[in-house]
């Protein structure tokens, strides 16, 4: 029997792994990369894109790029793209293709089952289509798994236990926050709460939003206008909030930025973490207050939290 691998299919990145001898491995993609960006592109020549290239392609030809699927998972809502229409679950099959083709390179064989994970909110319909994706992909869902149930496993929680487990899940865009029960080696979804519109994403376009204030108030030039300006704005906010979990102070410098009838711009601002940390307040405010719901739905006070995630 060949490996079945485990996919967690995100809306912003995605990821495969598998087991082996006791152990979690993750599969890189064919950058070398533990995640691939859940973006689809179609260039010039109206040929498909996943990942970073679809990423990059976005850099010169933002309206063939399709962003957030997974938001759309299970609805019929279709994407109009390239002149065509597609639907949630062939976009999300051409991420799933990718991480397919990429798992097959990296294990040198071929790879036909595949778990898929979903949040534990997920209606029959989304869960569906994720299935459906996954079959457009040439793969056979052998089971779809809640992420929080997925993450409990992952971290290796003893089975033979009877707890109570909190899962706070705040992925690059959607917030997820559960509550499981385990008994005689099975987790039960007590509760579940969440905003699928609040992830890291949101946090990056608080921290662009203020860099291209700063810079209207210094020049006259509104950068949110240039839409490859803004990309490339968003993808320093993101690499600055990430760097600032480590470094108290970040310099964001971005040359050639603009020009006007004066010549070029350069981008220049220093941002610390206690800037950001007040730009993005709300919103944790706003993960603490489901996570309190959550558990008060599940019927529990924090102090009958055996375990969080």
């Amino acid at each position: 029997m060949g490996k079945i691998i485990g996919i967690d299919l995100g809306t912003t990145n995605s990821c495969a792994a598998y087991f082996e001898n006791g152990k979690i491995i993750v599969i890189p993609n064919s950058f070398g990369n533990r995640v691939t960006p859940s973006i689809v592109a179609f260039n010039e020549k109206n040929v498909v894109l996943v990942g970073e290239e679809a990423k990059n392609q976005s850099l010169i030809n933002s309206i063939g790029v399709v962003t957030n699927v997974k938001r759309k998972m299970g609805t019929k809502e279709e994407i109009a793209i390239a002149g065509k229409k597609y639907f949630p679950e062939t976009i999300s099959s051409y991420i799933l293709s990718k991480i397919k083709r990429d798992a097959e390179k990296f294990l040198n064989e071929k790879i036909n089952d595949a778990v898929i994970t979903v949040p534990a909110y997920f209606t029959e319909s989304q869960r569906q289509a994720a299935i459906d994706a996954g079959t457009l992909a040439g793969l056979n869902v052998v089971r779809i798994i809640n992420e929080p149930t997925a993450a409990s496993l992952s971290y290796g929680l003893n089975l033979n236990e009877s707890q109570n487990v909190l899962v706070y899940d705040l992925g690059g865009g959607t917030y997820d926050i559960s509550v499981l029960e385990l008994e005689d080696g099975v987790f039960e979804v007590k509760s579940t709460k969440g905003n699928n519109k609040l992830g890291g994403m949101d946090f990056d376009k608080r921290l662009a939003d203020l860099i291209v204030d700063k810079f209207f108030e210094e020049t006259g030039i509104d950068l949110s206008k240039d839409k490859l300006a803004y990309r490339k704005i968003f993808d320093e906010a993101e690499k600055a909030k990430k760097l600032l979990s480590d470094i108290d102070e970040i310099e964001i410098n971005i040359p050639f930025i603009t020009a006007d009838k004066n010549g070029p711009k350069h981008l220049e601002l220093n941002v610390t973490r206690e800037q950001f940390e007040t730009l993005i307040e709300d919103y944790i405010d706003e993960t603490i207050f489901l996570m309190d719901e959550a558990i008060k739905e599940a019927g529990l006070t924090k102090d009958q939290i055996d375990e969080a995630i």
